[in-house]
């Protein structure tokens, strides 16, 4: 099993959406069993794939608390092999409770992501984790259990100044962590124009690990979310589509050589 955190401490990069392609692609495509953990109170990841509820303690939250492991509060989705532990705003309730006791190891509470398995007892494949951007006990919880870190990234100055930031907190977390890893910066809604261009020559001249392939920018990529399907199923052939396709193969082919 390899779990993946998709993290950045900036929002609007796409983190929630870049965490439902791999999901579809390694599922539906790689015919991986997948599990995806919905870490962000907003519950974007649960409501494309139609497993939001706003109401009650969201199975994150239950998992954070102590009260389930993640075979208990994993649901199935429509698609076959990809199942989703989904959240709502009550995951900022659990933060918050798990952050005033001090009683118990609070940076364990998502070991049972470990070895997991689906409906049919087998072990997922990849479990892939959508991190809010902030570095709460919610988001150290899931590091601690994390192999590699892919940072989406769109191009701004903003953005590319808390690359170092991000970088920093995975070697912090090495403490807790060993076997996590950079795995690379992913370069989202990308333009073929001069200001990505300059954006992409930051990240090498400052030496960020970056994977190859950029995500293209599409209005089909909006269009999906509000017809709550993954881009490669509503527009497959899209240059967003096309490029997290080509962005999984790269993803394997590295793991696999790591």
């Amino acid at each position: 099993m390899t779990i993946i955190s998709i993290s950045n401490l900036k929002g609007g990069v796409g983190k929630s959406f870049t965490a439902a392609q791999m999901g579809y692609t390694l599922s539906q495509e790689e015919k991986k069993n997948v599990l995806l953990l919905e870490n962000d109170k907003q519950g974007n990841l649960s409501k494309l794939f139609g497993r939001y509820n706003r109401n009650g303690l969201c199975p994150t939250a239950q998992l954070l608390m102590g009260r389930g492991t993640a075979e208990e509060v994993s649901e199935e989705t429509e698609y076959p092999g990809l199942d989703i532990i989904g959240a709502n705003m009550s995951l900022l309730t659990a933060g918050i409770e798990l952050q005033q006791d001090a009683t118990e190891n609070q940076c364990t509470r998502f070991e049972s992501l470990k070895t997991a398995r689906n409906r049919a007892g087998n072990q997922y494949d990849y479990v892939i984790i959508d991190n809010p951007p902030d570095i709460g006990l919610n988001v150290i919880n899931a590091l601690a259990v994390t192999d590699d870190v892919i940072v989406p990234i769109k191009i701004d100055q903003w953005a590319l100044e808390g690359m170092d930031l991000i970088t920093g907190q995975i070697e912090q977390i090495k403490a807790i962590n060993q076997d996590i890893s950079f795995a690379g910066a992913l370069v989202t809604m990308y333009k073929n124009n001069s200001t990505n261009t300059a954006g992409v020559e930051w990240l090498k001249r400052h030496d960020i690990k970056m994977f190859n392939t950029f995500i293209r920018y599409s209005d089909k990529a909006a269009e999906s979310t509000l017809f709550q399907k993954p881009i490669q199923e509503y527009s497959p052939r899209s240059g967003t589509a096309r490029s997290y396709r080509q962005f999984v193969q790269e993803y394997i082919t590295r793991a696999g050589v790591k």
